[in-house]
């Protein structure tokens, strides 16, 4: 397994189709990844809490396990729940993008004002087997910068990967790797892989 990774922007290639403007924002400076991704889907397009907010809480989109007969997607997509500096204000969330199937979890938050600066996935590994059921992405862990640790309602399917770098300031922002769905009798998987963005300090 490889290190995990972060990258100046100025130095990072776009992953939107065609090179274009990634649109990761003024006041994005850096993206944390982690190796353990899975390998089907593109890039989606990266979304970033408003100006002078940034990520304190996350939820979390599941499709529940479906059976023997079932195709499990899994983890399905994560919102980063942004909150302005400050005591005051109000929240709101940013997504990038999500698989169709699942619902929702109930917000969770870093405690005491804390903010959200790495993360970690669950994800299965590709089986290259007949009949067998891709996955990819079951669940994800996100870290806080007071070491409290928010994790999702996910699959037990999967390994867990090592932890991304922590964020230099705050995460500010969201890019997700969806596989999109494939049609009927498919093996679809959803989300597969994501990034945070670093707010600059």
């Amino acid at each position: 397994m490889g290190w995990p990774v972060l990258l100046l922007l100025a130095g990072f290639p776009s992953a939107a189709a065609g090179g274009q403007d990634p649109g990761w924002g003024s006041h994005a400076a850096s993206v944390i990844t982690v190796s353990n991704g899975g390998p089907w889907g593109d890039w989606a397009w990266p979304e970033t809490c408003p100006e002078g907010s940034y990520a304190a809480g996350v939820s979390f989109k599941v499709e529940p396990p479906q059976g023997a007969a079932g195709d499990d997607t899994a983890l399905n997509g994560v919102w980063l729940l942004c909150s302005p500096p400050g005591a005051g204000g109000t929240s709101s969330a940013v997504e990038s993008q999500s698989g169709r199937w699942g619902r929702w979890s109930e917000p969770r938050w870093c405690p005491h004002r804390g903010h959200l600066v790495g993360f970690a996935l669950r994800v299965q590994a590709p089986q290259h087997r007949l009949l067998s059921d891709e996955v990819a992405a079951t669940n994800a862990r996100f870290s806080c910068s007071n070491e409290h640790v928010l994790e999702g309602p996910g699959s037990e399917r999967g390994e867990w990967g090592g932890w991304s770098l922590p964020c230099p300031g705050r995460v500010c922002g969201i890019q997700t790797r969806q596989e999109p769905p494939g049609g009927l009798r498919s093996d679809d998987t959803a989300l597969n892989d994501l990034r945070l963005l670093c707010c600059k300090k």
